[in-house]
């Protein structure tokens, strides 16, 4: 009878270790994934949902993730301004799906923040371009380069006509927070 309780004391101990030994090695696998997943990973998840964004030199951000880039993402906010901001200037988002993640077609993939400024140079949008120093300054873009962007200064209100621009700026890609298009 003791011979008997001994090997089921020896049995349940191997059970508890191995039962031991396999939750060790999900909980480390599960961390080496987590470890793999980007900021872009999560937030490409976010589409259509609304967040909060903390961004370096700008007010805080509140609204719906309509798009993502490599570098960018695309906030529309309820006054139907939609907001462009750099992923470099953003210090936190509120609001994410709990590790769900997206993967990014090749086409997103390749397009950069240069990529979408272009796309608003393209328009020729007024635009309120906050820096991370937190000055804004209104104008149209007049040229989108490799790492840069040229402004031309104007009030938001008015069109850009040589009588109305009070000056040119170039913001190096480095130092952009937000870009606003007016709703």
């Amino acid at each position: 009878m003791r011979w008997d309780e001994l090997f089921r004391d020896l049995e349940a101990q191997l059970a508890q270790a191995a039962a031991a030994e396999l939750a060790g090695e999900v909980a480390d696998r599960t961390r080496r994934e987590a470890a793999e997943v980007t900021l872009g990973d999560r937030l490409r998840a976010a589409r259509g949902q609304a967040l909060r964004l903390t961004v370096r030199g700008a007010a805080p951000l509140a609204g719906t993730l309509r798009e993502v880039g490599p570098d960018w993402l695309l906030v529309g906010q309820h006054d139907a301004r939609e907001v462009l901001v750099a992923n470099a200037a953003v210090i936190a988002v509120s609001g994410l799906p709990h590790l769900h993640t997206e993967e990014a077609s090749q086409v997103r993939a390749r397009l950069g923040l240069g990529s979408a400024l272009r796309g608003i140079a393209r328009d020729r949008a007024p635009v309120a371009v906050t820096t991370v120093d937190g000055s804004t300054v209104t104008g149209t873009f007049d040229r989108v380069g490799r790492d840069y962007v040229q402004l031309a200064e104007h009030p938001v209100g008015e069109p850009r006509r040589p009588s109305q621009v009070s000056g040119v700026r170039v913001v190096p890609f480095a130092a952009l927070a937000t870009v606003a298009r007016p709703g």
